[in-house]
């Protein structure tokens, strides 16, 4: 009689859980297909938008990156990582940098004490 009332409890559970994993796909894939076909038209327009917006750097300001970046390292103890940390913290040339306070500097993520004294140290 336990054994009875053990599997109606199961068959319960069994089928209240298949059900509720059920209905979520369901609904997933019916919202995957209308993301889908409006997300193909959205990057239609979007592709068309970044094109006129330039929100993408160009292959032009790509290269002055790259060229950028290289002349930061030119400066004793700065490295391709340090060279793009200062690229993406603001500094546009060797000079800003080495006018730099200190503490600017040390804002820069991935520089420490020790780069910061090598840049105040250094004389072009």
């Amino acid at each position: 009689m336990f054994s009875k009332i053990l599997n109606k409890i199961k068959s319960v559970f069994g089928k209240k859980s298949i059900s509720k994993t059920n209905k979520p796909k369901k609904v997933s894939k019916t919202t995957k297909s209308t993301k889908t076909s409006k997300s193909s038209k959205a990057s239609k327009s979007s592709k068309a938008s970044k094109s006129s917006k330039a929100s993408k750097p160009t292959k032009g300001k790509k290269q002055e990156v790259k060229l950028l970046i290289e002349s930061f390292t030119s400066i004793p103890g700065v490295g391709a990582k340090s060279a793009k940390a200062f690229y993406d913290a603001g500094f546009k040339s060797t000079k800003d940098i080495l006018s730099a306070k200190e503490e600017d500097l040390l804002a820069v993520p991935g520089v420490g004490i020790n780069l910061v004294k090598k840049l105040k140290d250094y004389k072009p």
